[in-house]
Order: C-alpha cells, then structure tokens, then sequence
C-alpha cells in the first residue's frame, strides 16, 4: 500500500533533482517496452514534467507512477546512471 508519507518522500527527492539528467523506462503493452533520456523540468504538487532530449517534448507523470513501478527511473550522478528508488513505508496489519 502506498502512503501519503511515501509520496511526500518521492517529491521530495525529485525536486531536489531538477536539472538532472535521467533515463525513463516503461512499458508499451504487448511486450514493447522504451527507455529513453530526459531531464527533469519542474515538480508540482501531484505530478512532475521532464523533458525528452531526442524529442523536445514534455511528458508529465505522477510520483505514483514510480511507486506502482509504472515508470522506472534512473538518475545521472556526474559519473553513473543510478536507480530512484523511493524508501517505503511498512504498514503493519
């Protein structure tokens, strides 16, 4: 389950990275699947819009995209493509 601490989290950590570069991987359907360079252009409060290089265009997704695992994405450090991967919360039942 997905809490609202997780988010806040995710937000957080991509509006500290505006500028970066970053790779977005997903999927197509029907076993298609891309990965293509981007970098991170603005965060709002229920979504976030980067920009494809080869393209020029803006795609905006939501921080739940990454955390349903919808989207993947790789953030450039200087030296390496690292995964962004939020910390979850573990909700006990």
């Amino acid at each position: 389950m997905i809490c609202q601490k997780d988010i806040t989290n995710l937000k957080t950590n991509i509006n500290e990275k505006i500028g970066q570069k970053i790779i977005v991987k997903g999927s197509l359907g029907r076993s298609k699947s891309f990965a293509k360079e981007a970098t991170i252009e603005k965060t709002y409060p229920n979504l976030f819009v980067i920009k494809f290089e080869e393209e020029n265009r803006n795609v905006s997704y939501s921080y739940t995209d990454i955390l349903t695992k919808t989207i993947e994405v790789d953030v450039f450090d200087g030296k390496e493509y690292s995964p962004l991967r939020p910390a979850l919360t573990v909700v006990e039942v």
